[in-house]
């Protein structure tokens, strides 16, 4: 007489298969999450210049001239996020952002009759290359 015993547990072929398919869902799933981290680095340095867009205006309503430096108009870029003020007068400003680990990623804008900084070409309009 024989006796039937269920087996209970995974065998080693069937663990191997599944690291196998959890190895090649990370390997998939990894150069995407840096993707999306470079974007997010992006919008943050675009976010940034708008919000300085902002502050300068205040700036200007009280003092009737633009700001020459962050410090003046009371601003604090997001984290790792370098911003330049490039020009300031009376009659406009521009700025220029980078962030080290988005480089080589530069966001620029400019207002009024300030020289355009590259990327930017249009007056207001924050511009990334």
């Amino acid at each position: 007489m024989r006796s039937t015993r269920t087996a209970q547990g995974f065998t080693l072929i069937e663990l191997l298969i599944v690291v196998v398919i959890i190895g090649i869902l990370a390997a998939v799933a990894i150069p995407k999450f840096s993707a999306t981290k470079g974007k997010a680095q992006v919008s943050a340095m675009k976010s940034d210049l708008h919000h300085l867009a902002s502050s300068e205006e205040d700036f200007y309503y009280v003092n009737s001239q633009y700001a020459a430096s962050v410090a003046q108009v009371n601003f604090s870029p997001s984290r790792g996020v370098i911003l330049t003020i490039v020009e300031a007068g009376p009659i406009g400003w521009s700025a220029l952002t980078s962030h080290p680990q988005a480089t080589p990623v530069t966001c620029a804008v400019f207002y009024g009759a300030a020289a355009a900084v590259a990327p930017a070409t249009a007056e207001g309009e924050v511009t990334c290359r």
